[in-house]
């Protein structure tokens, strides 16, 4: 008797112990399936304005794109035309400031990553994550004050140094993550060849992480395409096909797309729309051409 009175509580016990857990289970099990819920809502609404904004500007833009917006130059007072300036304009001022500002960037990037523990370092990356968050319009006027004034005459070099701006910091932070993911065990193999530190870097760490490089460098040039408010203050926009004269004027995409878009005439906001179109396109093939180079990255 005296036995199977002491079995009673313990069995009591385990029973309520049971219960404890299975409550505590569908509690947590509850607490998952909410905060899936709730994760999968926002994914759900970070892609919504993404897709609204292709389908609508693809919607507006599918009639304004065609072979005499490419061809053509422009006319003014709605007379038609093309966005041929505008077009062979960014060809020029967007590449030539991935020229200047990808050297920068990449070199500040290596820095900070080969000599991270240097108060120059923590300045240097301190530098460009609030470069990053500096509104373009305020570039555009230190590009003004610095490239323009003293010239007295807008011109699409400083064009090019603006956008260079914006894109240093941008691959900067891109090389930084980058090169941060490559092996340390290469570095130390190189050093004890008797390698040089900056030949490491450059030949060893830099060429092992030039992949990532590139995708943060085709962001940046990405990014530069659609910048408008540092062209308003430097380039200012030309309805004549400026090819090679960095010191006048040019045309370029974003500013063709804020100038017509204001414009009171339909023909002209049409062409708005098919030059959105085409940047938008733009835009969006770089990115999947970067994503892409990111997942073969990773396949290997």
């Amino acid at each position: 008797m005296t036995a199977l009175a002491g079995r009673a509580p313990a069995a009591d016990g385990g029973i309520a112990s049971l219960l404890v857990r299975s409550s505590s289970d569908r509690r947590r099990t509850w607490f998952d399936r909410f905060y899936r819920g709730l994760a999968g809502v926002a994914a759900v609404l970070c892609v919504v304005p993404l897709i609204a904004i292709v389908v609508f500007v693809a919607i507006k833009g599918a009639g304004g794109l065609n072979l005499d917006l490419l061809t053509k130059p422009t006319r003014a007072l709605g007379l038609g035309g093309g966005a041929a300036a505008a077009i062979l304009g960014s060809l020029q001022m967007v590449p030539l400031a991935a020229l200047i500002g990808t050297p920068v960037g990449v070199l500040a990037g290596l820095y900070t990553v080969e000599f991270g523990g240097r108060r120059s370092a923590n300045v240097i990356r301190f530098a460009a994550d609030v470069l990053v968050g500096i509104p373009s319009i305020l570039v555009g006027i230190f590009a003004f004050t610095l490239f323009v004034l003293p010239f007295h005459q807008f011109n699409a070099l400083a064009g090019s140094l603006a956008l260079a701006i914006i894109i240093i910091p941008v691959v900067m932070r891109t090389t930084e993550e980058s090169l941060r993911l490559v092996p340390t065990s290469l570095r130390e193999a190189s050093l004890a060849l008797g390698v040089p530190v900056w030949r490491t870097a450059l030949s060893v760490v830099l060429r092992t992480g030039l992949s990532g490089v590139l995708g943060g460098v085709m962001l940046a040039f990405a990014r530069a395409a659609g910048e408008t408010a540092p062209l308003i203050f430097t380039a200012l926009g030309n309805q004549l096909i400026n090819v090679g004269n960095l010191g006048r004027p040019m045309d370029a995409l974003p500013l063709f797309i804020f100038v017509n878009a204001r414009q009171p005439y339909a023909a002209q906001n049409s062409q708005a729309w098919g030059a959105a179109l085409l940047l938008l396109l733009f835009v969006l093939v770089v990115n999947v051409l970067v994503r892409g180079r990111s997942l073969r990255h990773r396949a290997r």
